[in-house]
């Protein structure tokens, strides 16, 4: 059984961000600073990707552990399951046809999991740092 009513738990999750979350800004910001420059969240491009390095015809996605069920951390929420199993295979399909998008136009594609940022952020950065050279 849910902690929070309905009404509440339904507040909870509209709350939740799709862009600009505070690990992003981190992430982002640490990018920056090592030099690189890109658009954010542009709606021009195929899956909306969290970051654009057009000079390095590069996309980035900062996937959350949650909405991308990420196999180490991803825990259901135990009320309306069906509901949840279904939308997060769903988001993981969305992902695969994204990838496959890019890898047919020659663009690279990098994912970096929400717990690689929390964790260690210099790692994620310093492993696009060499997929750019």
């Amino acid at each position: 059984m849910d902690v929070f009513s309905k009404k509440k738990r339904s507040m909870i999750m509209q709350a939740v961000k799709s862009k600009d979350s505070k690990i992003e800004v981190a992430f982002r910001k640490a990018l920056w600073n090592k030099g690189f420059r890109y658009s954010k969240n542009s709606s021009k491009y195929f899956g909306k990707p969290d970051l654009v390095l057009k000079k390095y015809k590069t996309i980035i996605f900062i996937d959350s552990c949650f909405w991308h069920g990420c196999k180490k951390h991803c825990r259901l929420p135990k009320t309306n399951k069906k509901y949840w199993v279904n939308k997060i295979e769903r988001n993981k399909e969305r992902d695969k046809e994204v990838n496959k998008y890019y890898k047919k136009t020659g663009w690279k594609k990098i994912r970096v999991w929400e717990h690689e940022i929390i964790n260690k952020p210099e790692i994620p950065i310093k492993k696009i740092i060499k997929n750019l050279k």
